[in-house]
């Protein structure tokens, strides 16, 4: 289910596809072992590989999903109809969910931010992988990616940190293209042009 696209065109017109907007069919175990491995191709200072992957599929993804919903609601018991419906839902809107998990950690070289950043990078490689291989994705970060007490939940481990939670699926609905910055107010030049 490859598709064939010049990268330079690829980048004019990336887009995410919100997950709820996803379903099946959805990347099988060596699609999801391959675009796991073009993931990993990211600056890594030092060859750390600062993160790992967690792959959500299945029933298991309800099961967590459930969890996460009894968590939202022991911290706002008065949670409205239409966002315990959102939180079941949470690992489900795609029929694939990857937790992007960064181990950034002291190193006697290589800052902890740099391995951030990698991680990050990491995440929007699986994106991308994710495109290539003809599906849609989505990088979300949502409150659990940043609440440790459902770290055990997702199988976070003490010290890590989730980058993100990519979701891969079928785009239900074309892309829709978003404003973008202009360049004017976002580059700064410095130094003349060569």
């Amino acid at each position: 289910m490859k598709t064939e696209i010049k990268l330079v065109d690829y980048l004019a017109s990336r887009r995410s596809i919100p997950a709820f907007q996803m379903g099946r069919p959805g990347p099988g175990k060596a699609e999801v072992e391959e675009m796991l491995r073009l993931a990993t191709r990211v600056p890594d200072h030092g060859k750390l590989a600062p993160w790992r992957f967690i792959v959500y599929r299945g029933e298991e993804r309800a099961r967590i999903s459930g969890e996460l919903k009894r968590m939202a609601l022991a911290a706002k018991p008065d949670l409205s109809e239409e966002l315990m419906k959102v939180e079941e839902t949470r690992l489900t809107r795609a029929p694939v969910v990857i937790a992007v998990v960064s181990k950034a950690a002291p190193h006697f070289k290589i800052p902890e931010w740099e391995q951030m950043m990698s991680a990050g990078a990491v995440c929007l490689n699986l994106l991308m992988a994710a495109n290539a291989l003809g599906y849609a994705s989505n990088w979300l970060t949502e409150w659990y990616a940043f609440d440790e007490k459902a770290y055990p939940l997702l199988g976070v481990a003490p010290g890590e940190r989730i980058a993100g939670f990519i979701h891969i699926g079928t785009a239900l609905v074309p892309p829709t293209e978003r404003p973008r910055p202009e360049l004017a107010e976002i580059v700064t030049w410095v130094g003349e042009e060569a």
